[in-house]
């Protein structure tokens, strides 16, 4: 069986190759494709594969931009941090999917899926439109908690408890109010996604929660200078341009 896994985080594709291949012995995986890009090259320039894993968020897009620009006949197990209700519209036409974090056991429940369902499948390309403005339309699902790696353990922290998300040396962290500093291996776009309206995004580098907000001042009449309620170190300014969002999401407070 030829797998072709479409993610864009590089351990989670890896920790998924070594799951499914301790599952399924025989299966092969012949490609990992990080974007929506190579994907879109892959599907036009290989043979199709036996069955797709997809994330659904990729750096340059939604992966259903590549089924929508490339005829899959395969079918795919999407892997998501999208709640269950949001996949009612297919989940008949033989497609599975995987809440994040990806473990073994869902893993394994959705390859016997495919393996029960698999000489139903049909060469006939999948419609996603209708998936696609789902995804578009729907309102985000606020994560709760975020996963942080701690030595030899994976700790929950707790939303309410981040004061912000920061990215230092290219690395994303977050910073708590309790003063504590953890790496955090997400995009800070997918941070934004995640975190719903109590955080807002104040530059490339800053994703703030309005409860670490003590106040803001004027910096050189094109910017404002944002002072917190947490010792954190580098100053964090948001643009001109920005500001007016900024300051209508702080009265909401």
């Amino acid at each position: 069986m030829k797998i072709v896994i479409i993610e864009d985080e590089k351990i989670t594709a890896e920790d998924l190759a070594d799951l499914i291949i301790r599952l399924q012995p025989n299966a092969q995986i012949v490609a990992t494709l990080g974007s929506v890009k190579e994907a879109i090259h892959y599907f036009r320039t290989h043979a199709m594969p036996d069955l797709i894993f997809s994330d659904i968020q990729l750096g340059d897009g939604l992966s259903f931009d590549v089924f929508k620009t490339v005829e899959v006949t395969a079918p795919i197990i999407f892997c998501t941090a999208y709640d269950e209700y949001a996949f009612n519209a297919f989940r008949t036409t033989g497609i599975d999917y995987i809440l994040k974090p990806i473990v073994s056991s869902t893993v394994e429940q959705a390859l016997k899926k495919y393996q029960t369902l698999r000489k139903e499948f049909t060469t006939s390309a999948v419609s996603y439109d209708s998936i696609l403005d789902l995804f578009a339309n729907k309102p985000q699902q606020k994560a709760f908690s975020i996963l942080v790696t701690l030595k030899d353990k994976i700790i929950p922290i707790k939303m309410e408890h981040i004061a912000l998300f920061y990215i230092k040396h290219e690395e994303t962290c977050l910073f708590t109010f309790d003063d504590k500093m953890y790496g955090v291996n997400k995009k800070m776009e997918e941070l934004e996604r995640m975190c719903g309206d109590d955080f807002f995004r104040v530059n490339r580098q800053c994703l703030l929660n309005r409860a670490a907000v003590k106040d803001a001042a004027h910096f050189f009449s094109r910017k404002l200078i944002i002072n917190l309620s947490v010792p954190f170190k580098e100053t964090i300014t948001i643009s001109k341009e920005k500001t007016p969002q900024f300051l209508d999401w702080l009265a909401r407070k």
